[in-house]
């Protein structure tokens, strides 16, 4: 098959034999591929939790055929089954998955939808829904909405009964669109008066929970937009993995902090996550209701091209490459 290779010169289209599917793994002929900013790194060599360096294939996330099951695998997953979902080393024709993090495609969703969706819903119903704790009634903010990620996070917390949905982002053009994925207002965090805009819309009291994807020296600020007994769940620290973090106001607002990643969940975890978001999601998914942009679609051969779109951060929604 067809694959994108990280080498010491780069990252390679190459043949490579088609991978064997072990105990309770599927493999699934890909169609479309979702691009995700953890491939970034990858592709260029660095680790990504246990996966990375020369010989890997980046890629998370994809839909596509099932081909053939593996020892384990429930008989409600089928060799011809169009399935999404989060696929292991998914820059390829063919990928394995673990088929709990598996899901048909709703009929009606093309491959490109579908591959763009997996990752976005069960990473953020886990930190709207699990960790932020978003119910009817509460606000929410996401830092970093622009991206595929952030809109989903957005959508899932109006779907959830927020009441008021604060998106960030410093382009002016994609602020401008928040409003369609469901923001009630959207700040520019480049913009000093950013925190009082948010106490403002919400009488002086803060969000409820914040989603954070930016981190690094916004942190401190974030801590102040937040409400008394607020939750800020760090997903993202694409502005930066250190910085001054103001431990008092952190402790006068009573702030719960958490950490969340899949790189350090176990098979059982993950599998969970799904099914939580499978639960609270699905009929939605089903219904288009919640769906993201695709600002651009790509072939696999194009993948340099992709990922240098993605890198460059100026794309609304998800990048998506075709297969074949």
């Amino acid at each position: 098959m067809k694959a994108a290779v990280v080498t010491e010169q780069g990252l390679r289209l190459q043949d490579v034999p088609v991978p064997k599917p072990g105990p309770e793994q599927v493999l699934v002929k890909l169609k479309a591929i979702g691009l995700n900013r953890a491939d970034l790194g990858v592709a260029s060599g660095h680790m990504h939790g246990s996966v990375g360096g020369p010989g890997t294939i980046p890629g998370m996330e994809g839909a596509g055929e099932v081909v053939e099951v593996g020892p384990g695998v429930p008989d409600t997953i089928r060799p011809g089954m169009a399935v999404m979902g989060g696929i292991a080393g998914a820059y390829a024709e063919y990928g394995l998955a673990d088929y709990g993090r598996l899901n048909p495609v709703p009929e009606g969703l093309s491959w490109e939808v579908a591959a763009s969706l997996p990752v976005a819903l069960q990473t953020m119903h886990d930190a709207v829904v699990t960790h932020g704790q978003v119910r009817p009634g509460t606000t929410l903010m996401i830092q970093g909405a622009s991206s595929g990620v952030g809109l989903m996070g957005m959508m899932i917390g109006k779907r959830m009964g927020a009441r008021l949905v604060v998106g960030s982002s410093t382009n002016p053009e994609r602020r401008a669109r928040l409003a369609e994925f469901g923001a009630d207002l959207a700040v520019d965090t480049n913009d000093p008066a950013w925190v009082d805009q948010v106490l403002a819309m919400t009488d002086g009291v803060g969000v409820d929970t914040v989603v954070d994807q930016i981190s690094g020296k916004l942190m401190s600020r974030t801590l102040a937009a937040t409400a008394i007994l607020g939750r800020i769940v760090n997903v993202g620290r694409l502005g930066g993995f250190k910085a001054e973090f103001d431990f008092d106001l952190h402790a006068q607002r009573r702030i719960t902090y958490v950490g969340v990643t899949f790189r350090t969940r176990t098979k059982e975890e993950v599998r969970e996550i799904v099914r939580k978001m499978r639960a609270d999601l699905w009929p939605a998914v089903q219904a288009g209701e919640l769906r993201l942009p695709i600002d651009r679609i790509l072939a696999l051969d194009e993948v340099t091209e992709a990922l240098a779109h993605m890198k460059a951060n100026r794309h609304l929604g998800k990048i998506v490459m075709r297969v074949g």
